[in-house]
């Protein structure tokens, strides 16, 4: 300024000048004077800094909630949660899970060390309660979930056994007074189990049916699985760190609701074998929490989920009953082995696929159909049809009637010519799945995939191909059904194929979040697709988990036996500004009579 306060420089030469500088440099410019204070908050100024300093592409718009350009950087700059605030040492090994409570009043964390600890979500987080699973036999504890109201904790562990063991049971825990109320048998165990009202939960059981055939049952379990009158004790245990007493086996029915119900059976094949279930609820579909439609037009074409029940290479079939296709086609396939006429010859274990693809061919019963209009739940998990490494993703819709126990047990009423369950949808990310996650309105599934190479073909369903260390984070939209933006790329795994382990992930409103093998856990904004915040461990980070009431917390678990809680730079701020101290009424009183 002159001594006539007129601006010396105009100001479209500031603005030329304010573009060269980084965006610290021109807020701390803006402290000069009015004029350069007006122009560092130039709209079009900070549309620039935000694309440079966050290399967006820019044919990406700005967030559709946004107000500002200035606000937006602002945003991802301040309210990612990157600080260390405190770190968990409670569990004395590799902590592979967390869970938040709807709340976010409370969390969960499972272990290799066997327990499952429960936490109060302060300020400063504190242990409410530890819960001992190896008096029930227990290997190991691997995953949590709080049902809708709070009220009870599912947990889900690994039976001691021999090292191929894949048997695994889940653990209803009162919240109340952390009695353990019932235990679900659930195998593979890497089911998990899952919650699909607030007092009934999904299970899985494995049954072999060839050498690498076989039939996935998923059982709808009430969490309260005693008879009437004969309620577990509710007092609470003496010691937080003394195992629940135990409520009788889920073998044990009520006399007015049974206690267990068959969901699904699902056919497998090629060693595969369903896993990682989920529930979505399709009644938050209607009120998207994030418009993702910001693509790349010079990206691959969005994959489409295919339909599980198409047939199409046999239309010229299709007026024949299905037990006399699969018989006609059964009796082709044994002709032909019998003349040696199959072309290529066939293995015995892709001769054992061939012969249990034309007998379901007959013994599945097609998709229900719900009434028009009707919003439901999506059952989600992990299959595959290839080999026994889960590269799909099964869509099975459940109904409203399905969503009791009450109704026929063990699948009575079922035809036999009704075998198997089909799927609703499937879609095949020709990789290896290691992680899935909901969005918080259950529309977006997002999943962790290590990708097999480029026209890879599986010729033995016990050799899959080997599997990037690179993990893509891919994203499907669950109301129409198809793949939605740019692959997220940034962390990594390093375990092959018979090794490779589950990478939890979690979803907030603004951000997705997931574990690594190269000892970080990594913060992406769902809207630009852009890495913006790396999270030191000391070794593989298995889980992270944002608080549901407060994207601006998060958690992680690691192999390093801790868990660490991150804040954003304007919480920690706020929580660390010191607080004005009340005037002493008499010292107020004093100064006024001066």
């Amino acid at each position: 300024m002159d001594e006539g306060g007129t601006p010396l420089l105009p100001d479209s030469l500031v603005y030329q000048i304010f573009l060269s500088l980084g965006p610290a440099d021109v807020l701390a410019a803006g402290l000069v004077c009015r004029q350069w204070q007006a122009v560092s908050r130039d709209e079009f100024l900070w549309r620039e800094q935000f694309y440079r300093y966050y290399q967006v592409a820019r044919d990406v718009p700005r967030h559709p909630a946004a107000t500002s350009w200035y606000e937006e950087f602002q945003r991802l700059y301040d309210a990612v949660p990157c600080v260390e605030v405190q770190t968990l040492k409670e569990h004395t090994d590799q902590v592979l899970h967390l869970s938040f409570s709807h709340s976010g009043y409370q969390f969960a964390s499972c272990s290799k060390d066997c327990t499952v600890k429960i936490w109060n979500n302060d300020l400063t987080i504190s242990l409410l309660h530890s819960a001992d699973m190896r008096p029930y036999n227990w290997s190991y504890t691997q995953f949590s979930q709080f049902n809708q109201d709070d009220s009870l904790l599912l947990a889900s562990g690994v039976f001691l056994g021999p090292h191929n063991s894949s048997s695994g049971e889940i653990a209803v825990i009162s919240l109340d007074t952390f009695v353990l109320l019932s235990r679900v048998r659930n195998k593979p165990y890497d089911v998990f189990g899952c919650w699909l009202t607030e007092t009934s939960l999904i299970s899985g059981n494995l049954h072999r049916i060839g050498d690498i055939t076989s039939c996935s049952v998923l059982w709808l379990n009430n969490a309260f699985q005693v008879r009437a009158g004969r309620a577990p004790a509710a007092s609470a245990p003496s010691s937080a760190r003394c195992p629940p007493p135990c409520a009788p086996p889920q073998d044990v029915e009520s006399e007015n609701v049974n206690v267990v119900k068959r969901l699904f059976k699902i056919q497998n094949l090629n060693a595969s074998t369903i896993r990682t279930v989920m529930v979505a609820d399709c009644s938050r579909f209607d009120s998207p929490d994030l418009l993702l439609d910001a693509g790349d037009p010079a990206g691959p074409p969005c994959r489409v989920f295919d339909l599980g029940i198409e047939d199409e290479d046999e239309d010229e079939e299709a007026a024949s009953p299905g037990p006399t296709r699969a018989k006609e086609g059964l009796r082709r396939l044994l002709d032909g082995i019998l003349e040696g006429g199959a072309q290529p010859p066939l293995s015995e274990r892709a001769l054992e696929t061939k012969v249990a693809e034309l007998l379901a061919q007959g013994r599945t019963k097609p998709p229900e159909r719900g009434t028009a209009g009707a919003l439901n739940k999506l059952l989600i998990f992990t299959t595959g049809c290839l080999t026994y490494s889960p590269h799909q993703i099964g869509i099975k819709q459940i109904l409203p009637h399905q969503m009791t126990t009450a109704g026929p047990v063990l699948g009575e009423g079922r035809g036999s010519d009704a075998f198997f369950d089909s799927l609703d949808h499937v879609i095949d990310v020709h990789g290896h799945i290691i992680g899935m996650g909901l969005s918080p309105d259950n529309r977006y599934l997002y999943v962790n995939s290590r990708a097999w190479p480029s026209g890879s073909v599986v010729a033995d369903p016990m050799q899959p191909p080997p599997i990037a260390e690179e993990i893509d984070l891919l994203v499907f939209d669950l109301k129409t059904m198809r793949e939605v933006k740019r692959a997220l790329r940034a962390h990594r795994a390093y375990t092959p194929n018979d090794e490779c382990f589950f990478i939890f992930l979690d979803v907030s409103r603004d951000f997705v979040a997931s574990g690594a093998e190269d000892r970080h856990g990594y913060i992406w904004d769902r809207h630009y697709n852009i890495c913006l915040a790396k999270l030191r461990h000391q070794d593989v980070v298995n889980s992270v988990v944002f608080s549901p009431q407060e994207q601006e917390l998060l958690l992680t678990a690691s192999d390093d036996a801790t868990i660490k809680a991150w804040r954003s730079p304007r919480t920690v701020r706020v929580h660390q500004a010191p607080r004005p101290r009340p005037r002493p009424f008499f010292s107020w009183f004093a100064s006024q009579r001066r």
